[in-house]
């Protein structure tokens, strides 16, 4: 599935959110929906079933933490659960990485690559976010020479 034709079917319950505007969040519930086929396929093979749970659980947590930041009203609050996307993420790449010998070339290949544009947003989101914060100018503190 293409990320446009995902993205029209995505209920307007989740796309009429605030969250929705956020493209790391699209992202990642993207990643977890088309990992549920990968999920499926890595489950039927005895020797990728344990890995199978654990690539679900990564991919999930993704886009739940992404939105629990979200709703954080602090910088350094924000910048923490975005850590543990950037983290979820990892780990679901290294879980593709593994289930390579099971699942098709292409789908590991595009996978990969869409948790690597995650991991990039990520990368950039975390440091803004950790010097967000709300800071009165010094000068005003100051006597004017007027």
């Amino acid at each position: 599935m293409h990320y446009e034709e995902w993205e029209r079917a995505v209920p307007r319950a989740i796309t009429g959110d605030i969250l929705w505007k956020v493209q790391v969040y699209r992202l990642g519930l993207f990643a977890a929906d088309i990992g549920w086929s990968d999920v499926t396929t890595l489950a039927q093979d005895r020797r990728t079933q344990g890995l199978s749970s654990q690539l679900y659980q990564a991919l999930g947590s993704i886009s739940a933490n992404i939105a629990e930041g979200y709703s954080r009203a602090s910088g350094k609050d924000r910048a923490r659960f975005y850590e543990y996307a950037l983290g979820s993420a990892m780990e679901a790449r290294d879980w593709y990485y593994k289930g390579r010998h099971v699942l098709d070339e292409q789908v590991i290949a595009h996978r990969i690559d869409l948790i690597a544009q995650i991991i990039r947003l990520l990368l950039v989101m975390i440091p803004d976010q950790r010097s967000h914060y709300l800071k009165e100018d010094s000068e005003s503190y100051n006597a004017s020479d007027d």
